[in-house]
């Protein structure tokens, strides 16, 4: 695969590229994390708050909140940062062409590595929130540093299930472009967008294997680590019990199963997606 011209390594950065300032109080992330359900479900048992009150993008941001720095992008020259780029890169060429065959341009988004915490047009975000895509400024965060949670917390090793987890947030880019990330949306609403994003990621991983780039066991990887971030098994990792009516992202056999019909779906349509 070709490494993406697209990405942005914050990495190394003074807090990333991020820093608060004025008025106003909190962090948002647009609300597309893949990781981030995990601490926000932490915060709303430990603090009686509505963890979805952190998920709204269209929370206006206050005057001043957010600097991002200025820097150029900057290849990432470390073997996970070149495959994260090389999976990017991937997704623009699978993409463009889906696009291409229903007569639209695909604009690509950026994907930006970050440590510990960053600045976006959504917001200020920490490393704990998890991976997530601002549809402001359309790019899509990541530190690194969640694969390693992914593999030792959530029990989900391999490069697929690293690569399904940057198909996922380009998949939200993808609904962005169509107008289907609702802003302010109800959990049943989010748990639809976000298996909708497994469906799109899933999309990628067909092409993928339809040009021999999957080895024998990377489906098994992706569908590993998506049914490791399913509401359920978070819940009750985190609280003990599950409670199906606070569902943002949906449960393991739900993420299991719309990854799955991305895996055999060759277009739009098969993920709920029609073109205008």
């Amino acid at each position: 695969m070709r490494q993406s011209g697209n990405v942005e390594d914050r990495r190394g950065a003074p807090g990333g590229g991020f820093s608060f300032g004025g008025g106003g109080g909190g962090f948002r992330t647009g609300g597309m994390g893949i990781g981030g359900i995990l601490i926000l479900l932490v915060i709303g048992w430990l603090f009686g708050v509505d963890p979805t009150a952190l998920l709204n993008p269209d929370q206006p941001l206050d005057s001043g909140q957010v600097t991002t720095s200025a820097d150029p992008l900057k290849p990432p020259t470390d073997e996970t940062g070149k495959m994260v780029s090389a999976v990017l890169g991937d997704t623009e060429d699978v993409w463009t062409k889906i696009f291409s065959d229903a007569g639209l341009r695909y604009p690509a988004p950026r994907l930006v590595l970050f440590s510990d915490e960053v600045g976006s047009a959504c917001g200020g975000a920490s490393a704990a929130m998890g991976p997530f895509y601002c549809p402001r400024d359309q790019k899509v965060y990541i530190d690194l540093g969640f694969f390693n949670d992914l593999d030792r917390r959530f029990g989900a090793p391999g490069d697929f299930a690293q690569a399904y987890v940057v198909a996922h947030e380009v998949g939200h880019h993808v609904q962005n472009l169509f107008g289907l990330l609702a802003g302010g949306s109800n959990n049943q609403q989010s748990v639809q967008q976000e298996l909708q994003a497994d469906c799109l990621a899933g999309m990628w991983g067909h092409s993928a294997g339809g040009r021999n780039y999957l080895e024998a066991g990377d489906v098994e990887e992706g569908l590993r680590a998506a049914a490791a971030i399913g509401d359920d098994r978070i819940q009750r990792a985190t609280r003990g019990r599950v409670v199906p009516e606070s569902f943002t992202h949906g449960s393991s056999a739900q993420r299991v199963d719309a990854l799955k019909r991305g895996l055999s779906s060759s277009t739009l349509e098969g993920c709920g997606v029609r073109p205008r």
